[in-house]
C-alpha cells in the first residue's frame, strides 16, 4: 500500500509480500523436516461495507455529539477547547497504539464532535448560523466530487502524486504552527487566518490539499481491502476519513466567514 498523508492508515498492517499475518505459514517448511504448516486461521477480511458501515457510525456519533453541543448554547463555547485538547490525545493514542481500539476511535468521535460543535457555535453567532450548513454542504460536496474522481480515474493516484500531496500537508502544517507562534508576538501573526487576501489564499491552498489527501485515503482503504486485511481496521480507515473530513470542515468554514466578514 502507497504511502499516505493521514497517519491512521499507517496502522494497517504491511509487510512484503501481503499484509502481516496474512501470508504467514504458507508454502514455509516446518523446522524438522516435516510437511509445510497449513495457513493459520484469520479473521474475517474487510470488505467495503465494513468501511462505510463504521465511517457512518463514527461520522452520525460526531454528527450528533455536535449538534447538540450546538444547541446548548454559550457553554457550547467553553468545551470546545477542552474536547479539542481530548481529542487530540485520544487520536494520538490511536495513532500509536499497536492494537485497534475501536473503542478509542468512538470516543474520538464524540469528542471531535464537541469541538466541532463548540467551534460552529462560534461561527455561528460571529456570521449567522446559515453558514454553518453551507459548510456542511461543502464539505460533503467536495468529499463526494473527490470519491468520483477516484472511483472514474480521473486522477491516478501515483507515486509522485503523493509526495507532493504528503510535502503539501507538511507544508501547510508547518506555516499554521509558524503563522501561531507569530501570533504571540504581533497581531494576526503572519496574516494567514486573518480575513484578507493572503487569508483567503491560504484557505483556498489548505481546502484544496484535504480534497486531494481524500484520494490517498480511499487509495489507502482500496488496497487494505483489496490486500484482504482484517476487518477490525475498518476503524481505522473511518478514523482516518474523519480527521480529513474535520480538517475540511474547517477550512471551508473558515473561508466563508472571510467573504460573510466583508459584506
Amino acid at each position: 500500500m502507497r504511502t499516505t498523508s493521514n497517519p491512521a492508515f499507517r496502522k494497517l498492517p504491511e509487510m512484503a509480500g501481503g499484509y502481516a499475518n496474512f501470508n504467514y505459514g504458507q508454502g514455509q517448511q516446518s523446522p524438522y523436516g516435516q510437511a509445510p504448516a497449513a495457513p493459520p486461521q484469520t479473521a474475517r477480511p474487510m470488505t467495503i461495507d465494513d468501511v462505510v458501515t463504521k465511517t457512518a457510525i463514527t461520522l452520525t456519533l460526531a454528527v450528533i455529539t455536535a449538534a447538540l453541543t450546538y444547541l446548548v448554547g454559550p457553554p457550547a463555547v467553553v468545551l470546545a477547547l477542552p474536547a479539542a485538547l481530548i481529542a487530540l490525545v485520544i487520536s494520538l493514542v490511536i495513532v500509536f497504539t499497536k492494537k485497534v481500539r475501536p473503542a478509542l476511535v468512538v470516543a474520538y468521535s464524540a469528542f471531535e464532535g464537541v469541538f466541532l460543535g463548540g467551534i460552529s457555535y462560534v461561527f455561528g453567532s460571529s456570521f449567522g448560523s446559515a453558514i454553518i450548513m453551507q459548510a456542511v454542504v461543502g464539505t460533503l460536496g467536495v468529499f463526494a466530487a473527490m470519491l468520483v474522481v477516484y472511483k472514474t480515474g480521473a486522477i491516478r493516484v501515483t507515486p509522485k502524486l503523493t509526495k507532493w500531496i504528503i510535502g503539501a500537508v507538511a507544508g501547510a502544517a508547518v506555516l499554521m504552527l509558524v503563522n501561531l507562534v507569530a501570533g504571540f508576538f504581533m497581531a494576526g501573526g503572519l496574516g494567514l487566518r486573518e480575513a484578507g487576501p493572503l487569508g483567503i489564499g491560504f484557505s483556498l491552498l489548505c481546502i484544496g490539499i484535504a480534497a486531494f489527501s481524500f484520494l490517498l485515503d480511499f487509495d489507502a482503504a482500496d488496497k487494505a481491502i483489496r490486500s484482504g486485511v482484517d476487518a477490525k481496521f475498518a476503524w481505522y480507515i473511518a478514523f482516518g476519513l474523519m480527521t480529513t473530513l474535520v480538517w475540511l470542515y474547517l477550512e471551508i468554514l473558515r473561508l466563508l466567514s472571510y467573504f460573510t466578514s466583508s459584506d
